[in-house]
């Protein structure tokens, strides 16, 4: 009877090897075929010469592969009887895509194990010293994509919501848009003294942080040449960076 295939969603963490769980390492082991992003980062070196390592990397309008592509791929391989990682940056279920290729998978009849990973997240902000909550300063913190402009129509974010939020707001892929949503935030009643912080190459060699108030923000980024990939915080919470290291020196 011919053995059956199975993909792995999993989670590579925020870059750094060091933050692979160890049930992810050990899956990456016994892995025919790895699916990764370009977002894997240094874990990269850890995938095995025996597996079939397909690139899959996105890095804004550009695709290696295309979604339903990578979706094909998976069950292909999985029907084939294949033992299939699909590696992802941070956690697969946070702005991933893990969910929908779950689901087409499901629909596939494939068999599907989760990984979770460590999300950049929180891990990003946490090893330069700021906190996403604190007792005295955040007790809510929001995660959004930073693909959405606040002047676009028909935007799935509530923008209003957020100029009111009290908690920490953790923006992912967001330099791009950096600017416009500084903007349309105080323009909705932010405070524009709010501290943010910029987390450049979060756990990599070559991080930077960058800090300035709401209402400035776009023009310190711009000055200091701020690059993606970033994780962006705004909050008092940011106000916390003291410029420490606690996960371990950047060579």
């Amino acid at each position: 009877m011919p053995r059956k295939g199975k993909v792995y969603l999993v989670g590579a963490g925020p870059g750094s090897p060091d933050f692979l769980t160890v049930k992810a390492g050990k899956i990456l082991t016994e892995a025919e075929v790895v699916l990764y992003d370009q977002l894997a980062g240094g874990v990269r070196d850890l995938l095995p010469d025996s597996a079939e390592l397909i690139d899959c990397g996105k890095s804004g309008s550009r695709h290696t592969l295309e979604q339903d592509e990578i979706e094909r791929i998976m069950v292909e391989r999985a029907r084939a009887g294949k033992q299939v990682v699909r590696l992802k940056g941070g956690d697969p279920f946070l702005f991933g895509r893990g969910g929908e290729e779950l689901e087409a998978l499901r629909e596939a009849g494939i068999p599907v194990e989760l990984v979770p990973g460590v999300t950049s997240a929180i891990a990003v902000p946490g090893c330069v010293g700021i906190p996403v909550t604190h007792r005295s300063h955040a007790s809510e913190v929001v995660i959004l994509t930073g693909h959405e402009d606040p002047g676009k129509e028909g935007s799935v974010l509530d923008w209003d919501l957020l100029a009111g939020f009290r908690g920490t707001i953790v923006i992912l892929m967001g330099v791009k848009n950096l600017a416009s949503i500084a903007s349309g935030l105080v323009d909705r009643g932010k405070d524009p003294a709010t501290p943010v912080a910029i987390i450049e190459r979060g756990l990599a060699p070559g991080q930077r942080v960058t800090t300035g108030p709401l209402g400035e923000i776009g023009d310190v980024a711009t000055r200091a040449g701020v690059k993606p990939p970033a994780v962006i915080v705004i909050g008092e919470v940011a106000g916390l960076y003291r410029g420490e290291e606690l996960c371990g020196a950047k060579e």
